[in-house]
């Protein structure tokens, strides 16, 4: 992408129709670095690589805790998810404030995919430029959701987006069918081998991998499940079990054969 005289202001309509800023926010989106997010019909996952901008600096936290029962993985520019996090936790507190219940999960991303969408028509200010995989549990069971900075939101069996995703969305296109009736260690296996697959460059390691995910698996009736995120040595129990399963495929590899 490149500036033109159609990308000055996000009110400006190119001839074909485009609005250029609200493209490059979606832009940055594909550059963030990738999130998973998988569910079944107890559970919902998310998974998302973090990244470090040096060997001196801590990796940046890509999954962020909203409420009780949800959080939000985001692809994108951090500060921008911060912001609509922050949001979505005051929301969130104001409603069981009011209410003295928890907030249905497709509310509240529609509320988020609302104020991104004002962004996209309003000159005083740019579009958000991060998208969110939001997963959380209510009455009517787990869901996974994606909003966008266009302010699109749509509910997803399985998703990834961020950094060379389409291997992990070619990896969940083949085995989504048996998400829902999985158990959580398994879906929390797929949703990292899913992962696994957008790393050019290296393996999934406690530093560079965070999780979390809400099951409704052993929790009495009555009770609301409660939302985990998982980073650091916490998650080296998972990593493990994706890692042991790639060993046997990496090393089945055909050996020439000798010359007679």
């Amino acid at each position: 992408m490149f500036r033109n005289q159609y990308d000055q202001d996000v009110t400006t309509f190119a001839p074909n129709g485009r609005l250029h800023q609200v493209e490059y926010a979606m832009e940055a989106v594909k550059q963030g670095s990738a999130v998973v997010g998988v569910r079944s019909k107890t559970a919902a996952v998310l998974a998302a690589v973090r990244r470090s901008h040096s060997e001196l600096a801590s990796y940046q936290k890509k999954i962020f805790k909203i409420d009780e029962h949800m959080a939000v993985g985001i692809s994108g520019l951090v500060n921008d998810a911060r912001l609509l996090s922050q949001f979505m936790r005051t929301e969130t507190l104001n409603h069981r404030y009011v209410f003295s219940a928890p907030m249905q999960v497709g509310r509240l991303v529609q509320m988020v995919a609302n104020k991104s969408q004002v962004y996209t028509q309003t000159i005083e200010r740019r579009p958000y430029g991060v998208g969110l995989l939001v997963i959380g549990f209510d009455k009517t069971g787990p869901h996974l959701y994606e909003t966008s900075p266009s302010g699109n939101f749509f509910e997803y069996y399985a998703h990834a987006f961020g950094a060379r995703s389409q291997s992990a969305r070619t990896y969940i296109e083949k085995n989504f069918e048996d998400f829902e009736e999985m158990k959580l260690d398994d879906l929390i296996f797929h949703a990292l081998s899913a992962l696994k697959s957008t790393l050019s460059d290296g393996d999934l390691t406690v530093d560079n991998t965070q999780l979390s995910f809400i099951s409704s698996d052993g929790v009495p009736a009555g009770e609301e499940p409660l939302v985990q995120v998982l980073f650091d040595d916490d998650v080296a129990p998972f990593i493990e079990r994706v890692n042991q399963a790639a060993a046997p495929a990496a090393s089945r590899v055909e050996t020439p054969m000798e010359d007679a």
